[in-house]
């Protein structure tokens, strides 16, 4: 008897090892940020490494090609992904409430529909990316290579989910550290792939793009087997792996609109790129390289972020209204931190980062002015950045997705308008100001939702309560089941 105890307790700490919803508060969001920090970085650090192979040893060229299709990508791997992210929040929900029968359900539809969006945009995409790059005004002199790297990364859409589902999972269920350790992996496994694809077998931009794809789809293969040995309760019982439509439906409408809301973001980052690629290759190669160093700076609120989405989740679904508040304000004065220090270090490095991707002798005076332009101009809005980060993934996790992809539409607002005006203006320094311009129209949505959003749940939520999504029930049957049970 006191052997089943023990062996009871053992398996329920296992299950409960990434539980948000007891403990301290400000120590939980942190350890469950640290490892997606060291993630967010390291794919930082692999797309670093992909930029100075290709502009050291290709040339300034190739790297001002791949440096234009960073909108497109971001447009159409940010759909794929915010979907994948969003139909994890569900159950992340289910965790947080121990329903874990209704948490494997939740995952089996999550796989289901991220598998079917995947395939459809992989299909749409590699017909389609000469055409876009085209409309989107890139330069003559790179679209060649432009095209070739960014067709085959949309090829290779089916390996990145291969990694980014289970990763997903992992995270809703507090598991933070597993998909680290196959990011090392597969940052590792990239770099040599890029050396040897690059230099030896002189494969140029499309060496760095298979590099991508390859390394993706082995960590993604060698996470999924992990994860089956680490997470025993992830095994799936009779019945959890059904096909249900309307569940996956459900399942769909929560996903969707974080993948439209990137997208969304991205379209806007799209237009912006078509006017800056109306500035030259010069222009193009600046905001790349700024951009570099942008995304390494702003990738600790990023991080953050993310762990307040599935802080936010699992709290919902237990039911912990006042704590979802404590954790989310919290999180906000640590992103404000991050965000100064940020603002402090885009400029001391702002020079120096150019010379990691090109070559000393190719950097005109222009291209310094630029880059210095827009890390001076943006540094001083970070905040701004910080608001959108902490408050839509708390509203995301809170299951109000549909209303976070507003905050989407006002940055493509803000992005468009600058290109279009800002840019004709005042040439590059608009081009400057389309970020910031986004960012505040961003937080005129998301500071007001937000609000709104803590009124409603505070109506429906009580502590130890969990909210029933009779939609989801696969039978009136179930449901009365469920209903008795919590009565």
């Amino acid at each position: 008897m006191t052997v089943t105890k023990e062996k009871n307790k053992k398996n329920k700490k296992k299950i409960l090892v990434g539980d948000l919803t007891t403990g301290n508060v400000t120590k939980k969001i942190m350890q469950f940020a640290m490892p997606v920090l060291l993630g967010n970085l390291l794919q930082q650090f692999y797309n670093l490494v992909d930029s100075i192979i290709v502009g050291r040893c290709v040339g300034k060229d190739a790297f001002a090609a791949v440096g234009s299709t960073g909108a497109i990508n971001f447009m159409i791997i940010g759909f794929v992904l915010g979907t994948t992210w969003g139909v994890s929040i569900p159950v992340a929900q289910k965790f947080g409430a121990k329903d874990f029968s209704a948490m494997r359900k939740k995952i089996s539809d999550a796989i289901y529909v991220s598998t079917i969006i995947g395939i459809v945009i992989t299909i749409l995409t590699v017909i389609f990316t000469k055409p876009l790059l085209e409309l989107m005004n890139t330069p003559s002199d790179i679209i060649g290579d432009a095209a070739l790297y960014i067709g085959i990364i949309f090829a290779g859409i089916p390996a990145i989910l291969l990694y980014n589902i289970p990763a997903g999972i992992s995270r809703a269920i507090g598991d933070s550290k597993t998909p680290l350790y196959f990011l090392i992996f597969s940052a590792c496994l990239n770099v040599v792939l890029d050396l040897i694809f690059v230099l030896p077998l002189q494969m140029g931009v499309a060496g760095t793009a298979i590099a991508t794809v390859i390394s993706q789809a082995i960590s993604g293969i060698l996470c999924i087997i992990y994860m089956k040995h680490k997470h025993p309760f992830l095994k799936f019982e009779a019945g959890e792996r059904r096909v249900m439509l309307p569940a996956m439906w459900l399942s769909f409408k929560m996903g969707a609109p974080m993948g439209m809301q990137f997208s969304i973001t991205a379209i806007g980052s799209v237009i912006l790129q078509t006017a800056i690629n109306g500035l030259g290759s010069d222009a193009v190669a600046s905001i790349n390289a700024a951009s570099k160093l942008q995304l390494i700076l702003v990738t600790p609120m990023d991080a953050l972020g993310a762990s307040i989405a599935t802080y936010c989740g699992q709290n919902y679904g237990a039911g912990n209204f006042e704590r979802i508040k404590e954790g989310v304000r919290k999180g906000f004065k640590i992103a404000v931190s991050f965000a100064i220090t940020a603002a402090i270090l885009a400029n001391v490095f702002a020079k120096p980062v150019l010379y990691l991707f090109v070559d000393a002798s190719e950097i005109t005076p222009q291209i310094v002015t630029w880059v210095r332009t827009f890390m001076l101009i943006n540094s001083c809005f970070y905040v701004t950045l910080a608001i959108i980060f902490i408050y839509r993934n708390a509203i995301q996790g809170l299951g109000r997705s549909a209303i976070a992809m507003l905050a989407g539409v006002a940055e493509l607002v803000g992005r468009s308008f600058a290109a279009i005006i800002f840019v004709q203006i005042w040439g590059f320094t608009g081009v400057c100001f389309g970020n910031i311009l986004a960012w505040i129209l961003a937080d005129a949505i998301l500071i007001p939702s937000y609000i709104i959003t803590l009124r409603k749940i505070k109506k429906k939520l009580v502590p130890g309560s969990l909210e029933i999504d009779k939609r989801a029930l696969t039978s009136k049957k179930e449901m009365k089941k469920i209903e008795k049970k919590q009565l």
